[in-house]
């Protein structure tokens, strides 16, 4: 492959700067201070600069500048989010559709979706009927469901009213539906 002329790599690097500048300095806002998020974005964008060969011929640019991003912020800010928030904290506070998220982080818009259905089946609001972002953290399972170990065909919930029906020692294979307790239609 012929190396890319420098002109050219310059656009491009000033094209993916004005793209995701302001998100990512809204990103930082939202959880640093004023000149910790203006430090955090000039020091992603140094180093973006100084490895933009190498990024752009990555197989995401914008996956690969949005991971060393969020170490940044989390580095300064002594707390990183979960990808879950991220999604969330884009759409919901900083009103990014679903599409710029997906531009913004590198990800797949399915993927930013199925971040943000799962961030709001883990959120509970900090007052009744309040918008405001918090987290809970992810239930664990109960000590029976950890304690089974037999591989199980489908995800099912195992309770001593339920059992496993792997565990149970019913045969694998043939529709799964109908072997699973939960499942039967």
């Amino acid at each position: 492959m012929k190396p890319a002329r420098p002109a050219v790599l310059t656009n491009s690097f000033y094209a993916f700067y004005d793209l995701h500048r302001p998100a990512y300095h809204s990103y930082a806002s939202a959880l640093l201070a004023p000149e910790e998020a203006r430090i955090a974005v000039s020091h992603l964008f140094d180093l973006v600069a100084g490895n933009w060969t190498t990024v752009v011929s990555g197989r995401c640019p914008s996956a690969w500048a949005w991971r060393q991003h969020t170490r940044v912020v989390a580095r300064r800010s002594g707390r990183t989010l979960t990808a879950a928030e991220d999604a969330t904290l884009f759409h919901d506070k900083l009103r990014l559709s679903v599409d710029q998220i997906a531009t913004v982080t590198g990800a797949e818009p399915a993927t930013v979706t199925t971040l943000l259905a799962a961030a709001r089946r883990t959120r509970t609001p900090t007052k009744a009927g309040s918008r405001s972002w918090a987290f809970v953290a992810r239930p664990t399972a109960s000590a029976e469901a950890r304690q089974c170990s037999a591989p199980c065909p489908t995800p099912c919930l195992r309770t001593a009213s339920v059992p496993c029906p792997a565990a149970a020692g019913q045969p694998e294979g043939g529709d799964t539906r109908q072997a699973h307790p939960l499942t039967r239609a």
